[in-house]
């Protein structure tokens, strides 16, 4: 061993025990190898920084911007409620489906933003179903993470083993080249995780104190059957007349919710106002607050063709119409004004529906009640308004609803977001242009299409995990120029060379899968991906089956906490200990070692 290559060791090891400790944090840790190894005269100023100028780390980065589109639309969000719908309360289908759903979206984009989505619906479908949320989020994780098995573009380590062929003068993986491995070893995790959540979560985590749903709401205030939705015939009366000039509170105690105007993609909900002129074929969502009120004479009178509602209160369009507490404080100039007098549609954009005295609601008209010091009222309206009432002055918000953190931002846009996503697989798969072609070409469209804009593209890429990868990637030159690849190569070719290529499979899997319980599955890819082609080279055999059992095992990372941050955004919510995930992540680990070595020869022959 040379004195270069001991120096790279010893930084190297140096990493590995700084990314255990998580002391300084791992981008810390990348930046400041990455300033320190060009002073060592190992690697030139040059590698260290050539990360940075990988098409890899772009197509990573605008894959984040993906993903936050697919979240913003709703798309991701949709799919949990797909789960919901089909799993209900049932634990065994629900842990399959989950883990099926997971693994199937994350295919597609960044499997740490897949269980940063599902972590509150996988809570709530918990704490409905009476299920301790530990028996849950243990397979989300790991279906998060077999998801790397199923596509190049899935995580980050296939694309540093992929990148790292490139350099070698390979062609590279196809788009689906680790799906026959990521099924099987998908439906073997779903079966040992069926066993395997009966012995987490036993003890559920002290309930904290939770946000009101609008459910709470709407039998608090005794809004059931105040609901009404119509549709104005093209005869009706109300028809080119403004909602001032109906005067429908005053004379008849209706408040006019919300109006949804046009249908299929053109439909759009849209926030009444006295001004606001109304068309033949809109839909009122109204309330009735009149006890005398008479629904059927009242729609034959106005020309009026009463709509069916599938939730309570209008609860079916949570996305768009919200509700929020508010409170009357001392010395608020609306002490002793009814609503009406208020004027709180022209001043907040909401419709007050309810008002408490203490704790006792007003049943009478509302409209005509005088408010108090203490007084709490219920508002309804558009979530942007919901969340603008933080900036009134004469108002305290008492209580925001646990549906503002579920609002999709761009729900319309859901099916460009799908046919973008469309085109940008299908652009990868045929190999038109090359994949960060593909995935710039699908930035752009989201972009134009509405799905997601600048500041959201921006935010939304993981800075942190892009400087993690760049960072890592001179020790990869460093090795390779001081011989510390040749050597460990030659090493683990010793060790177990004679025993066939299939035994030196497996070894470069141990390797990997050890290596990544102290650092995170990219930077293991990062340092194992030059050892396994140099091993190829050793075995005179293909370069592919090493490769690919560098990502399957990169991506096995289901053995600490720290091996991925998919497994350290489940360990709060999941009550999990360090044993949790090794005598989970263990069999699985070994699992998955079965399957390449059985199967990464049949696919890619040696």
């Amino acid at each position: 061993m040379n004195t270069d290559l001991a120096v790279v060791l010893v930084l190297l090891a140096a990493t590995i025990i700084m990314f255990a400790v998580n002391r300084p944090r791992m981008d810390a840790v990348a930046l400041i190898m990455m300033t320190i190894l060009p002073l060592t005269g190992v690697v030139t100023v040059s590698d260290a920084l050539t990360g940075f100028s990988d098409p890899n780390i772009i197509l990573i980065a605008a894959l984040f911007v993906v993903g936050e589109a697919l979240v913003r639309t709703g798309v991701a969000q949709r799919t949990g409620d797909v789960l919901i719908r089909y799993a209900g309360s049932r634990e065994t289908r629900l842990v399959a489906l989950l883990m099926m759903l997971v693994a199937g979206i994350g295919s597609f984009m960044s499997s740490t933003g897949v269980v940063a989505i599902f972590i509150p619906i996988v809570l709530r479908i918990a704490a409905n179903a009476g299920i301790s949320p530990g028996r849950l989020m243990m397979p989300l994780s790991v279906g998060a993470l077999i998801s790397g098995m199923m596509t190049l573009v899935a995580t980050a380590p296939n694309l540093v083993v992929n990148s790292q062929l490139i350099r070698a003068g390979q062609e590279g993986f196809s788009f689906f080249a680790f799906m026959p491995f990521g099924v099987p070893v998908l439906l073997l995790a779903i079966l040992f995780m069926l066993v395997a959540r009966r012995w987490l979560g036993k003890e559920t985590p002290a309930a904290s104190a939770k946000r009101p749903r609008l459910a709470d709401w709407i039998e608090a205030y005794g809004l059931t059957d105040r609901e009404m939705r119509v549709r104005l015939d093209k005869d009706s009366d109300w028809c080119g007349k403004r909602l001032d000039a109906l005067d429908l509170r005053a004379s008849q105690g209706i408040n006019v919710i919300a109006i949804e105007r046009g249908q299929g993609f053109g439909r759009k909900l849209i926030k009444p106002s006295a001004a606001t002129e109304l068309q033949a074929r809109d839909a009122l969502f109204l309330d009735i607050s009149s006890a005398d009120f008479e629904p059927e004479e009242f729609c034959r009178r106005s020309g009026l063709h009463p709509l069916p509602i599938s939730g309570h209160y209008f609860s079916d369009h949570a996305q768009e119409i919200g509700m929020v507490e508010l409170m009357v404080p001392p010395g608020s100039p609306l002490i002793d004004r009814t609503v009406t007098e208020a004027r709180f549609r022209s001043e907040h954009d909401l419709v007050v529906i309810g008002l408490k005295h203490g704790t006792r609601p007003v049943e009478a008209a509302i409209s005509s009640e005088p408010m108090q010091v203490g007084d709490t009222l219920l508002a309804v309206g558009s979530w942007r308004a919901i969340r603008n009432v933080h900036q009134a002055r004469d108002l305290i918000v008492l209580t925001m609803p646990a549906e503002l953190d579920e609002v999709i931002e761009r729900p319309s846009r859901a099916p460009h977001a799908l046919v973008i996503l469309g085109l940008i697989v299908a652009m990868m798969v045929s190999g038109i242009v090359a994949n960060v072609q593909a995935a710039l070409i699908g930035c752009l469209l989201l972009g134009l299409f509405g799905c997601i804009d600048m500041n959201g593209a921006y935010r939304s890429i993981h800075w942190q995990s892009l400087i993690v990868i760049v960072g890592m990637l001179p020790f990869s030159v460093a090795l390779q120029n001081t011989g510390g690849v040749e050597l460990a190569a030659s090493a683990l070719v010793s060790a177990v060379g004679e025993a066939g290529p299939r035994m030196a499979l497996a070894a470069v899997f141990v390797l990997t899968a050890i290596l990544g319980l102290f650092i995170s599955n990219t930077a293991t890819a990062v340092l194992m991906a030059p050892v396994a082609l140099a091993v190829a080279y050793e075995l005179e055999a293909s370069p592919y089956p090493f490769a690919m059992t560098v990502a399957l095992a990169a991506s096995a990372a289901f053995m600490t906490p720290v091996s991925s941050p998919v497994n350290m955004l489940v360990v709060g919510p999941g009550n999990y200990s360090f044993s949790d995930f090794l005598w989970v992540g263990v069999p699985l680990t070994v699992m998955t070692l079965i399957v390449s070595v059985l199967l990464v020869p049949i696919v890619f022959p040696f």
